[in-house]
């Protein structure tokens, strides 16, 4: 079959990343392509409670939106999407919601570690959502349940201390049980 249509190679990160499946696990992080597998179930079953029990908190305050991985966030357009697997976009940046995903820097993101790899999250991922000022930042061990928060203090962050069980949001002044 003969097309008119010239197809040209990607020619930066974002158009290769551009380029995969719709549903494809994978990031930029600084320019650098990361994939990942399905999550495990244990994994699976934290991100449901969370997310139900955040929905229904922001629902109730008519706060914002929450979103589930896979959801691209495009922190900028270069070299920087994500798909954390807890998104919350408040009401004032809701303008960033794209029919394909957020443009902009969500308020609260929650990341669940995955075995073999915790220093994706709690390394490059937390330094990528510090430089870019995500207000407040969860990880959460999916095997002890223990929830590890950051939130940004200026330009850095701090931290309320590990949870059991527990996301202790001072973004949206209360608590999440999981």
């Amino acid at each position: 079959m003969i097309t008119d249509k010239v197809v040209l190679p990607p020619r930066t990160i974002m158009e290769v990343y551009q380029m995969l499946p719709e549903g494809t696990l994978a990031e930029v992080i600084n320019g650098l392509l990361y994939m990942s597998p399905s999550p495990a179930t244990n994994h699976q079953r934290i991100i449901g409670n969370i997310f139900f029990k955040l929905k229904l908190w922001i629902e109730q305050n008519q706060s914002g939106e929450v979103f589930i991985a896979p959801f691209d966030v495009y922190l900028d357009e270069e070299a920087n999407v994500v798909q954390p697997d807890i998104i919350f976009i408040s009401s004032a940046k809701s303008k960033g919601i794209r029919s394909n995903g957020f443009y902009g820097t969500p308020d609260l993101i929650v990341e669940i570690l995955s075995p073999g790899n915790p220093r994706h999250d709690l390394e490059i991922k937390k330094e990528l959502y510090e430089r870019f000022g995500v207000t407040e930042y969860w990880v959460v061990n999916p095997d002890t349940r223990e929830a590890t928060g950051f939130f940004l203090q200026g330009k850095v962050y701090a931290s309320p201390g590990t949870f059991t069980g527990l996301l202790r949001s001072r973004l949206l002044n209360t608590d999440i049980e999981f």
